[in-house]
């Protein structure tokens, strides 16, 4: 059995139990990166009916446009190549199938990787969420709040974001829309505010605890001391906590995007990633790139504006969401 029949089975099983919806809003979100990307590789397809030079040239240009990365196409159009050659592959038309194949490879590479986020069974879950500012960080929060609500859980949000016009009000609107716990003071040092605030977790005994955190980058030393501070704070009150540090990343910057995320890593200790946005560009290989160059997990996704939009990330539902017109 192909990829592709597997790939069908598993969604089809999945739409008809719970996760229909899920299914919905991946094919949405992805719609924009489909069109452009999905019949781009579907015209190469008429176009070159014969594996050739020429079509494995126009393919790089088009994996290339999806932003999946340079580099990561280069080492992908390498192991096609080399599984071109291997098992004799002429037809272009069964050629996308490994293409499909290929790609799902690059993002699992033969490693279990977790989307989960890393809930603890006693005590508050601490999520600090990291990233530079315009990204859709307060938004996210909120989505994470709403989807963790929605689960019984007790949310609380607590604004790390200190110095910047507008940043505690933002998050304050959001926990009264949310129906979540909050605290925030402004033009205070944050370590001091997060202090404080996890102070207050524990005694109204929340489960997730959403930390906001300012997202200057232009000063690489300056973040990394403010970050290690309130990891050490959140430590101290909270062993072992925070549980995950998420960074959000609006996919529509593309290659910016992959660049934030290698500088995140430097400064501090990154679990996982949110994609912001992904809905609203034709770039949705973006996911494929992070895996690849920076090799942290794509735990969410975001497709779309409503509450119900910022999706855990399923490789499965991305890669039909991607390429269901093809299957």
């Amino acid at each position: 059995m192909g990829l592709f029949d597997k790939i069908k089975n598993i969604v089809s099983k999945k739409s008809t139990e719970e996760k229909e919806e899920v299914i919905e809003v991946y094919d949405k979100g992805l719609e924009k990166t489909r069109e452009e990307f999905v019949s781009k590789l579907s015209l190469l397809g008429i176009k070159y009916t014969r594996v050739s030079d020429a079509y494995f040239d126009e393919l790089e240009d088009v994996l290339i446009s999806a932003d999946i990365g340079v580099n990561t196409v280069f080492k992908f159009m390498d192991r096609l190549r080399d599984r071109v050659k291997k098992e004799n592959i002429v037809d272009t038309k069964y050629l996308m199938e490994v293409i499909v194949d290929e790609l799902f490879i690059i993002y699992v590479n033969n490693e279990s990787l977790s989307t989960k986020v890393n809930v603890q069974d006693e005590g508050p879950t601490v999520i600090l969420m990291v990233g530079v500012n315009g990204v859709g960080k307060t938004t996210t929060i909120a989505k994470l709040a709403y989807k963790y609500k929605n689960m019984g859980k007790k949310v609380m949000m607590i604004a790390g974001d200190t110095f910047r016009a507008g940043a505690y009000e933002q998050l304050k609107i959001w926990a009264e829309k949310t129906d979540s716990l909050f605290y925030g003071k402004e033009n205070i040092d944050p370590a001091g505010v997060i202090y404080d605030g996890l102070e207050m977790a524990k005694e109204e005994n929340a489960d997730i605890v959403l930390i906001d955190t300012a997202g200057r980058l232009q000063n690489k030393v300056n973040l990394m001391k403010e970050l290690e501070k309130m990891n050490k704070v959140i430590d101290r009150i909270i062993p072992g906590a925070p549980h995950e540090t998420l960074l959000v990343i609006d996919a529509s910057t593309g290659q910016n995007g992959i660049l934030q995320a290698k500088s995140f890593k430097e400064i501090t200790n990154i679990t996982g990633i949110v994609l912001t946005k992904l809905d609203g560009t034709a770039k949705g290989g973006i996911v494929l790139a992070i895996k690849e160059e920076v090799d942290l997990p794509v735990k969410f996704v975001g497709l779309g504006e409503k509450m119900t939009d910022l999706q855990t990330f399923d490789i499965e539902d991305y890669i039909y969401g991607l390429f269901k017109d093809m299957m």
